[in-house]
């Protein structure tokens, strides 16, 4: 004679899943290597492209960025507009209403900064060793490297956008 096993019963959760992208500001340095050239900086730029990073950013970091593109990097003007309206089509812009001043040597990091307490980011992602990546954190938020990043946060593959 069978034995019968017992039925297992299923409980569905009535809470839903969910999948939080990590609420990241990105530096300026971050962005102008990621768009220059390949490497960690440029898979940040991919998952931010592939929406697996939630981006904030402000007008003071993306007039930076042309800045930079323009004059450094001889990129023209049509190819610096373009990029930007991507990343203003992708990021979320947040207006700092902190003035902050942590970072003595260089006033422009502290921008990145008033960015991140703004948008309540949990991460700053800078290729800044002198200024930024010593803080280690500020306010709660994590200031990483890419790389550091990268290797806390599980994601999946991607594929760039901005080639």
């Amino acid at each position: 004679m069978k034995k019968e096993l017992p039925k297992i019963k299923w409980k569905i959760l009535s809470m839903p899943i969910e999948n939080k992208k990590p609420k990241v500001v990105i530096d300026t340095n971050v962005f102008i290597s990621g768009l220059n050239f390949t490497g960690k900086p440029h898979e940040i730029l991919e998952l931010f492209i592939n929406n697996e990073i939630e981006v904030f950013i402000s007008s003071f970091i993306l007039h930076e960025i042309g800045k930079i593109l323009r004059k450094k990097f001889e990129w023209d003007k049509e190819q610096v507009e373009r990029v930007l309206n991507r990343i203003k089509g992708k990021a979320l812009q947040v207006k700092p209403k902190v003035k902050i001043s942590v970072v003595k040597g260089k006033e422009d990091d502290n921008r990145i900064l008033e960015c991140a307490v703004e948008a309540g980011a949990q991460y700053i992602i800078s290729g800044d060793k002198r200024h930024l990546l010593p803080l280690k954190e500020y306010q709660g938020i994590k200031i990483l490297s890419p790389s550091d990043f990268l290797e806390v946060m599980p994601f999946s593959n991607h594929t760039s956008i901005f080639s």
